[in-house]
């Protein structure tokens, strides 16, 4: 369609044709999100007319259709110009009722008309609402802009209202918060300050998916035949937990944080309980569950298993473990998956090892259902099916965060003890861990754990004396090359290969290198040289 046409007949100023030909245009332009550039200043010129006819008191009606227009051209960041001015986002705050500065909520409140229905109104506050989602996306201007005239504490505001929301108000209403705190890290500060915005979001989190407490911080358990979650519901609080999620990146302490955190573990907890339509949103649903509750305080997680109320195993402490579980079956969904291992897998992992590293119920029970007692060793701990299996593997993978990961969580619930660790997975496997803790000489990590001991298998026992270290598993034996040789043979085949290390050490092909008593790698000249160390510890584990 004509743009100079529509131009020209909006100068006109007629309603009625105003209305035809913009819908026209929405109907041909719907699903279009590439545009021609050599339109933009006309496209441009559109926004601005659109904007003066929403400057008016026209019909709801009109004012949809406008804000539809509105949000197509939005999705092009070079026309946005007209929109990302005070005027323009107060325009459109004062339409989507979010009263950003005295000026656009009063005039838009003035300009309603009073016949007009609720759905009606709903329309109209959705479709803008959109609008201010594309125009703060596409335009650091309009972001800017969003913070001069405090958008965010209208967005605020209506939280309050949030348990009477519509689902679409509610949904870019949440999502409009998140892109703004998501976007502009100054105001996350004035969201949790001035805002109280994590307790708003906590308290959407809690109506949204229907919490009903039982304890100080704990919710009851759904019950197993309820209902999945609808997907509604589903929707907006996946919204809340991304913008939580923004506004939780930096902790500002304090008791009120503290327990709000512990409020927020305890609502996370329920959300990992619960089951929405389809398998792939439970998933989505609990990934965003486990970021959040990455960004709480470490001491924030023995939420997850404190259930005075409802109990828990005796095994260990009386602790509920239901939740841990979840977390544990999510993690080997995710490496099953076998893609996207950095934001899908990472993010668990971290979760359990800061659980496992601080709580001791949590790294017990963690440990029991990842790295059992062995029985069987003579499979390499990198082959199979087994959780364990997974997790080894992960320690070679080629990306240096992941391996770095695994590693981590499964020398914590080792309780940082190297002897353990390659009882587990070899040293092949382990040796990136050790490297970079400094650890090939074996020893323990910092953190302190506690003295319960683990117990050996009688076949892991009768086998240990078998087991290649480097491998971690019992190898078939293999015919020894030199059995037969004499030992005029032996000492030619000496000399020859250490002529070859000598020489490839020479060419600097290789550098030979040699553990220092710290457990630090250093060049083999060096390390000859450093007095060696009585060892002052070992490990009984």
């Amino acid at each position: 369609m004509d743009l100079n046409y529509i131009l020209s007949q909006l100068e006109t100023d007629s309603g009625d044709d105003t209305e035809t030909l913009l819908q026209q245009y929405n109907r041909e332009n719907s699903h279009t999100f590439t545009f021609d550039q050599k339109e933009e200043a006309l496209r441009s010129k559109l926004c601005q007319s659109v904007l003066t006819v929403l400057g008016k008191q026209v019909r709801p009606s009109c004012q949809k259709i406008c804000l539809e227009t509105l949000r197509i051209l939005s999705r092009d960041k070079r026309v946005l110009g007209p929109v990302a001015t005070r005027e323009g986002m107060l325009v459109l705050g004062g339409m989507a009722r979010l009263q950003a500065g005295d000026e656009g909520g009063d005039k838009q409140k003035s300009s309603q008309d009073d016949a007009e229905s609720e759905e009606e109104e709903r329309v109209v506050v959705v479709e803008a609402l959109k609008c201010l989602c594309n125009v703060v996306y596409n335009s650091p201007a309009a972001q800017q802009v969003s913070v001069d005239v405090k958008l965010s504490q209208g967005l605020c505001a209506n939280l309050h209202t949030s348990r009477t929301w519509h689902h679409e108000v509610g949904l870019f209403t949440l999502r409009l918060l998140f892109l703004l705190s998501a976007l502009r890290p100054d105001v996350r500060g004035v969201l949790r300050r001035e805002c109280h915005a994590v307790r708003l979001l906590a308290q959407v989190l809690e109506h949204t998916l229907d919490v009903h407490w039982v304890g100080l911080y704990e919710a009851a358990c759904p019950a197993p035949q309820a209902l999945p979650m609808p997907a509604e519901d589903n929707e907006r609080a996946m919204e809340a937990l991304k913008a939580l999620f923004n506004l939780t990146l930096s902790d500002s302490g304090g008791e009120e944080d503290d327990h709000q955190f512990r409020l927020i573990a305890a609502i996370l907890r329920h959300l990992l309980m619960l089951k929405t339509e389809t398998e792939e949103k439970t998933e989505e649903a609990h990934s965003h569950a486990v970021n959040l509750l990455n960004n709480l305080p470490v001491s924030c997680l023995d939420v997850l298993i404190n259930m005075p109320v409802q109990g828990g195993l005796e095994k260990y402490d009386g602790k509920n473990m239901d939740a841990i579980q979840v977390l544990l079956d999510f993690m080997e969904k995710r490496i099953d998956k076998g893609s996207n291992f950095k934001e899908g897998l990472t993010p668990v992992l971290s979760l359990l090892t800061e659980g496992s590293r601080h709580h001791r119920e949590i790294r017990r029970y963690i440990k029991a259902q990842v790295l059992p007692p062995l029985k069987d060793v003579k499979i390499r701990p990198e082959i199979g099916t087994t959780i364990r299996n997974k997790l080894v593997r992960l320690m070679t993978h080629v990306d240096m965060g992941v391996k770095q990961t695994a590693a981590e969580f499964l020398f914590v619930l080792c309780k940082e003890s190297v002897d353990n660790l390659l009882k587990y997975t070899g040293y092949g496997n382990a040796a990136g861990l050790l490297v970079a803790r400094g650890l090939l000489a074996g020893g323990r990590g910092e953190t302190q754990y506690s003295e319960d001991e683990d117990s050996d298998t009688e076949e892991y026992k009768s086998a240990k004396p078998f087991i290649n270290p480097i491998t971690g598993h019992v190898e078939e034996p293999m015919p020894n090359p030199i059995e037969e040789m004499t030992e005029e043979q032996k000492e030619y085949e000496a000399e020859k290969l250490a002529n070859m290390f000598d020489k490839l050490s020479r060419q600097n092909v290789i550098r030979p290198l040699g553990v220092r008593p710290d457990g630090t790698l250093a060049p083999l000249e060096e390390t000859l040289c450093d007095p060696p160390e009585r060892d002052s510890g070992s490990d009984s584990d």
